[in-house]
């Protein structure tokens, strides 16, 4: 794309608040949203979230993208062998240019979140691993007792839609999926299904921000 054919920040907001309203984008705007992993879960959530103009968007992933990630996460074939987070950010910028991407090519762990995790209110959990998203869980519960923190739990497969759907476990700490569709038993990762729960968590997270929570 050109210089000439790239609309302008000013524009893209204005098409933004035209959508949103102006009271809700200030919101949106001003938001600050952390995305721990970039799989077929973190990579929908941050396409739905910078579509939405989120303020600032930090990206955290340790893996590369691989040719069996293509069936469910938003990169494409000629992003394979990058760093997740700097092949999803530039992704991001396909559609706006003037976003807010942080990115850290990172493993989490307990010793390195409080450090990394300490700027964003809002914090989407996105692993694929049950150990993965009880570590970050509950260190997130435990460090930042203040901040929101949305994670998955059951989107394997495929069948009923209506059986992914959001859930408040703590005042601070929402969970979306199923709750019962482990990966082994149930046809493995698919687009569907993925998308649906990564839209929930998404969505989830735009609610608490415009309502102020």
């Amino acid at each position: 794309m050109t210089a000439e054919t790239t609309p302008s920040r000013e524009s893209i907001q204005e098409a933004l608040e035209l959508r949103h309203t102006k009271a809700v984008q200030d919101r949106i705007s001003a938001a600050r949203v952390a995305i721990c992993g970039l799989g077929g879960l973190g990579s929908n959530i941050a396409i739905a979230l910078a579509r939405c103009g989120v303020g600032v968007l930090h990206l955290i992933d340790f893996d590369r993208v691989d040719l069996t990630n293509l069936n469910r996460q938003q990169y494409p074939i000629a992003g394979l062998g990058r760093p997740k987070p700097e092949a999803l950010r530039d992704e991001l910028y396909r559609f706006n240019p003037y976003l807010d991407v942080r990115t850290d090519f990172v493993k989490l762990d307990e010793e390195n979140i409080p450090a990394l995790l300490k700027d964003e209110l809002y914090i989407c959990e996105a692993f694929d691993r049950a150990e993965q998203k009880a570590m970050l869980t509950n260190c997130v519960l435990t460090v930042f007792p203040e901040k929101y923190l949305v994670g998955a739990s059951g989107m394997a497969g495929y069948g009923d839609s209506d059986s992914i759907r959001t859930r408040r476990i703590l005042p601070h700490y929402y969970l979306c999926g199923d709750g019962v569709s482990p990966l082994e038993e149930n046809g493995g990762l698919m687009t569907p299904r993925v998308m649906l729960c990564a839209a929930h968590q998404a969505n989830k997270i735009l609610e608490l921000i415009i309502k102020g929570e």
